[in-house]
């Protein structure tokens, strides 16, 4: 057994205007606050007085990676 529903657009002419004029003014806040929000990247305070890194980065990678290793080896050897 199926159940049919006929829907029909029973909104007035005023219920169509106060729902898109509600739905305009939500776009209108969305896109005031995007522009008011900060992207986290270029804007940021926490980027004032910093720079990028150095071609040199790969060489403190190494001094980590070879620490890391000469502190396992040394609680490896002395167990």
């Amino acid at each position: 057994m199926a159940l049919f529903v006929n829907k029909e657009n029973t909104r007035t002419k005023l219920q169509e205007e106060v729902a898109a004029n509600i739905a305009e003014n939500a776009r209108k806040k969305k896109l005031q606050e995007e522009q008011e929000l900060p992207d986290g990247i270029t804007d940021s305070a926490y980027l004032k007085n910093t720079k990028e890194t150095t071609s040199l980065a790969w060489v403190w990678a190494l001094i980590f990676i070879g620490f890391m290793a000469l502190l396992v080896w040394i609680i490896v050897a002395y167990r």
